[in-house]
């Protein structure tokens, strides 16, 4: 494998969320019926004529703007044609030469430091149906995804390999969840991925043949196919072969791809601008409404995060995954106080103990039944002394449990840490005296039992006792 240098570009198709179709007043919704979800645009039928749906264009937009494309003002439509049954009309509404954003870069985590792939373009295009094969010669065909507006995000091809292909598309998802433009769910087919994979001798400018991989519908499965992918090349130019130029169907329950078609060019799509629709215009007004609707982006907030927060990078990138995880720390974070001690101890709490009950009881941040003020509540309880990290505990879990405030849990069960210099010395002196004969072993150099008798001092004051107090005061008193 080290002969040979893996070259991918990847093209990423990103469902836009709009409530209609992109050319059509069809809504679309995963899951209902077959062919309930169609119009006369959508069937194809004589003298339809398409409607563009701006809310797609303002989507295009902001996704551009966010990954630093430029944004073409006055961009086209045109027909690229190919006959399949899930296309109605023998052609899909894409753009060609002029689209929508070009340039640009999708930034990303990769191996805990921040990385960047170059972008083509951005364009907009409709969605077609969906073929379900059956056993035999028989294939059945839903039009209820035909004319759903898409992005195509087509990458320069930068990618060197199957896990860093991997990592940029979840950086895609991110970042159209953050944008809110789409749930970017692969397995509803809100996010769908083509991979461009060739291989090249190590060192070499001139690029390989190229071969296409569709039906890739899932994280897992983009590092898998494009790693089947390289070694069936890879297997092929050591024989002495030659890789065709071909499209290739990834095939996720037999492990492998099997090949589709010869790979097309543009011209056997006979694109050609389309009648029906005039040029797609974006305003300044546009241009400034969608720039000031930009949310802070998610490679910026992990950066944040680390730079001016202290969290270790590891810390960053899980909080700022998920756009309602980031949410939710900043929240509670401004609940607490925004101090790089909070900042970790929150993180803390919700990567440890809420992020493994949520997980366990299949909720997502969003559902917690401990709100952020909750949760800044209970830092600011441990960080005052008013309780210690071992009540917090028991606290949390309540807190779980009934979705009551950590400070009312706290005045409710009387759990307020025990910071008394002289009932702590009390009851040490109880806890000494109860064990005269550990005692006498600490007192004869046995120092490890003074574990021992913070355990009893514990459990003698139900755990409300100021660990750093009651440290202090046993090796005293055991010292007399």
């Amino acid at each position: 494998m080290t002969n040979w240098e893996t070259v991918i570009g990847l093209e990423v198709h990103v469902q836009l969320g709009t409530a209609t179709k992109a050319f059509s007043p069809s809504a679309y919704s995963y899951g209902v019926g077959p062919n309930t979800l169609t119009d006369p645009v959508i069937l194809g039928l004589p003298g339809c004529l398409p409607t563009f749906n701006e809310q797609a264009m303002r989507y295009a937009v902001k996704l551009g703007l966010a990954m630093g494309c430029s944004i073409r003002q006055l961009s086209r439509f045109a027909r690229k044609h190919y006959f399949y049954p899930d296309l109605p009309k023998g052609y899909q509404i894409s753009q060609f030469d002029e689209p929508i954003c070009e340039g640009g870069k999708v930034e990303f985590w990769l191996n805990d430091k921040p990385h960047s792939v170059r972008l083509t373009r951005i364009h907009l295009e409709e969605d077609a149906g969906k073929n379900t094969h059956q056993l035999g010669a028989t294939s059945l065909v839903d039009l209820n995804r035909a004319g759903v507006p898409l992005c195509e995000i087509v990458s320069e091809p930068d990618l060197r390999s199957a896990e860093e292909a991997a990592a940029y598309m979840r950086a895609v998802r991110q970042m159209v969840r953050y944008l809110g433009i789409s749930e970017g769910n692969m397995e509803q087919g809100n996010l769908r991925c083509d991979a461009n994979v060739s291989i090249r001798p190590m060192g070499d400018e001139k690029y390989g043949e190229r071969v296409e991989l569709k039906n890739i519908n899932s994280f897992r499965f983009v590092q898998k196919a494009i790693e089947h992918e390289v070694r069936r090349q890879t297997r092929i130019k050591e024989e002495g072969g030659t890789v065709a130029q071909e499209t290739r169907l990834w095939d996720a329950n037999a492990g492998m791809s099997i090949s589709m078609r010869s790979k097309e060019d543009a011209n056997d799509y006979r694109y050609f601008p389309d009648p029906d629709l005039p040029p797609l215009k974006v305003t300044d007004e546009v241009m400034t409404e969608v720039k000031n609707s930009l949310p802070e982006l998610p490679m910026q907030r992990g950066i944040r995060l680390h730079e001016t927060l202290g969290l270790p990078t590891s810390d960053a990138i899980t909080i700022t995954a998920e756009i309602e995880i980031a949410n939710y720390f900043d929240q509670a974070l401004k609940e607490a106080g925004e101090t790089k001690k909070n900042a970790k101890m929150i993180s803390n709490w919700m990567l440890g103990d809420l992020s493994g009950a949520l997980n366990a009881s299949g909720k997502s941040f969003a559902e917690s039944p401990v709100t952020p003020k909750s949760l800044a509540e209970l830092v600011e309880l441990i960080d005052n002394a008013t309780i210690s990290g071992k009540i917090a505990k028991d606290v949390f879990a309540k807190m779980l449990a009934s979705g009551d405030s950590a400070k009312a849990i706290v005045e409710k069960e009387g759990l307020v840490q025990i910071t008394d210099a002289g009932a702590i010395e009390e009851a040490c002196r109880k806890v000494i005296n109860a064990n005269p004969k550990q005692a006498e072993q600490y007192r004869n150099g046995k120092e490890a039992l003074l574990g021992f008798f913070v355990g009893q001092l514990m459990k003698e004051t139900r755990g409300k006792a100021n660990p750093k107090m009651a440290n202090e005061v046993l090796k005293k008193l055991l010292g007399e």
